[in-house]
């Protein structure tokens, strides 16, 4: 069993503990509210079973590459109920593979399979006390941190490890209209567990957002990511920007801006900038989207999103999990609809060079949804990547079942 990194938050909560000991003691029902709260425990157990094919070109000159995996996410999570505001809640995932054909991203992986990020682990995904008084919510210790459309932050919640984040995390808010986010993090727990590839990231980073809901249909967002790592310089960056998104009868608009430039100890010197506008809307039961993405390039280097939900943009493939150098641009198109119960959702990228007129590729994303109950669902996809001037054709299925109670 890998438990990850379990003195890296251990400290945030020994610290509040003590802090939090005086009132606590004080209290003449201490007993009684400590065997309340734990009475008003909720626990959920999940089970999450899903098949991953692989097939892709080799590079110039080498063989064709692929891979299987079947893999098994069990989740066990536990909340306690609230005494003097203050509640105790902890998820525990376990990875297992009933088939193994793949490359997962091992120190001791030989061979030339196709990689699935999905090792076999148990991990403590969650564990974390949390301080709730009015509008104001303190969470310490190892959690799940999601930012808006997770373009910038976010749980990786596709790969059946999650990313979870060890610090601290107050979010106020100040009245219907606005809000306020901060979390000092000390380190990212990578969806590659403990004695993997690209193992944890550690550093100073601080995540700042303020909303304000203009009304029901327009709401704006201010967001700062300050991010200095310990053993990544070259992702050390500051990152200011705005998101909007607003609806307009039966169309919506999301629109977000955001510069980006060298932090710390980052080796380059550089200004990036960072573009996205979709415009959709409702036909009938098919909605269309349209959208276009810029992550900008100066002096060779890409804009960077090292926290986000990579998976979700520019293709399903994954093949622009770090941007190059020369940056890239994303024209998509989207519709999604539902028949008979079953949701479908089929996505076209064409992704080009923001510096150098480079022509990546384009990639065509399929698929479809269909929950039994409330507890029960069932998901296929597929995304299809044809290569130009980055990678190779590559096209990968996906077979998922899910279960909770």
């Amino acid at each position: 069993m890998k438990i990850q990194n379990i003195s890296k938050f251990g400290c945030s909560l020994l610290t509040t503990a003590i802090l939090t000991a005086p009132t606590v003691l004080a209290s003449n029902s201490l007993a009684d509210g400590i065997t309340n709260a734990l009475t008003d425990s909720k626990t959920k157990v999940s089970f999450r079973a899903r098949y991953e094919g692989v097939d892709e070109d080799g590079a110039a000159g080498a063989k064709d590459k692929d891979g299987a995996a079947l893999t098994l996410r069990s989740r066990l999570t536990l909340n306690t109920g609230t005494y003097n505001g203050l509640s105790f809640g902890v998820e525990i995932d376990n990875v297992t593979a009933l088939i193994d054909d793949y490359n997962d991203l091992t120190f001791d992986y030989s061979g030339d399979d196709s990689v699935v990020a999905d090792p076999e682990i148990t991990d403590i995904n969650q564990a974390y006390l949390k301080y709730v008084r009015g509008d104001l919510k303190a969470t310490f210790g190892r959690q799940r941190i999601l930012h808006n459309n997770q373009r910038f932050v976010g749980g990786v919640g596709w790969r059946q490890n999650e990313q979870t984040y060890d610090g601290v995390r107050v979010q106020y808010q100040a009245n219907d209209a606005l809000s306020f986010d901060y979390s000092y993090i000390h380190n990212a727990n990578r969806i590659f567990g403990d004695a993997k590839r690209g193992t944890d990231l550690g550093g100073e980073f601080h995540f700042v957002n303020a909303a304000y809901k203009l009304n029901k249909q327009h709401k704006v967002t201010a967001f700062a990511y300050m991010l200095d790592f310990d053993t990544a310089a070259a992702l050390s960056t500051s990152t200011y920007g705005l998101l909007y998104s607003g609806k307009f009868g039966k169309a919506f608009i999301n629109a977000s801006a955001a510069s980006q430039s060298d932090n710390s100890d980052n080796p380059n010197s550089f200004d990036a900038s960072y573009l996205n506008a979709e415009i959709g809307s409702k036909f009938g039961k098919v909605t269309v989207l349209a959208g276009y993405e810029l992550l900008g390039s100066d002096k060779g280097v890409g804009f960077s999103t090292p926290f986000a939900t990579l998976h979700k943009f520019q293709g399903w493939a994954d093949k622009f999990l770090g941007t190059p150098g020369e940056g890239v641009k994303d024209i998509y198109v989207t519709a999604k609809t539902k028949v008979k119960g079953i949701a479908l959702a089929a996505t076209y990228h064409n992704l080009t060079s923001d510096t150098g007129s480079k022509d990546w590729g384009n990639e065509l994303d399929l698929v479809a949804k269909y929950k039994f109950s409330k507890n029960y669902g069932l998901l296929i996809k597929y995304a299809n990547y044809s290569a130009d001037d980055k990678s190779t054709d590559t096209s990968k299925l996906w077979v998922q079942a899910t279960a909770k109670f």
